[in-house]
């Protein structure tokens, strides 16, 4: 088994990350598991999804001298010229616990009135894997829908409840799809399968 760092600090992320790996020879350990006192501090100031996550994988790879995978994605709403975007996670400017909550809130009610028809969005995932040497290797995911009325569903994390996948028979929300099932069709698993052979010829 080969062990990776995941350039992140987020939870949901880290075991979402996990359970795509699953049965690869792969494994991934969050900033969390790393020494806190040299995880560098890394401000996500690209304009480009791609951008941040190459950011944040060449800063852990070089820091630590393992190869590590860095995830950058958002929600684009077409109603919103493309918001959030690159400013997904920091929307409602709220950070911790409360992000999600107020990030939800905030695009609930800058899509007031806004009819169903126009209400089309899509999830965007940028992967980037970075050796120690510096090599790189990118992939990118996505997947279609559109923004409910309200919040459905118990899995998943941050718009998630208000995101309508497109072509879902049942209607669902990507919160309201079993884990499984959502690791396999959303942006962050078609992005992590496209990454995976690439992965195989940096490690070898």
């Amino acid at each position: 088994m080969t062990e990776l760092i995941l350039a992140t600090g987020n939870a949901h992320k880290l075991r979402e990350i996990k359970q795509m790996l699953e049965g690869t020879r792969y494994t991934v350990v969050g900033l969390k598991d790393l020494p806190a006192e040299r995880v560098p501090v890394i401000v996500e100031d690209a304009d480009t999804f791609r951008g941040n996550a190459d950011k944040k994988a060449r800063l852990l790879a070089m820091e630590f001298g393992r190869i590590t995978i860095a995830d950058d994605s958002g929600l684009e709403v077409d109603a919103l010229d493309g918001a959030p975007g690159v400013y997904s996670a920091r929307f409602a400017g709220v950070e911790g616990d409360g992000a999600d909550e107020a990030n939800n809130d905030l695009l609930l009610k800058k899509l007031t009135g806004i009819p169903d028809a126009e209400r089309t969005a899509r999830f965007r995932c940028a992967l980037a894997i970075v050796t120690p040497d510096g090599t790189a290797r990118y992939s990118d995911g996505a997947i279609e829908g559109s923004i409910g009325h309200e919040r459905r569903g118990a899995h998943g994390f941050g718009y998630d409840p208000l995101f309508l996948v497109a072509g879902d028979a049942a209607g669902r929300t990507s919160a309201e799809l079993p884990p499984a099932e959502k690791n396999s069709i959303s942006h962050r698993g078609v992005a992590l399968q496209a990454l995976l052979p690439l992965l195989d010829e940096l490690v070898g």
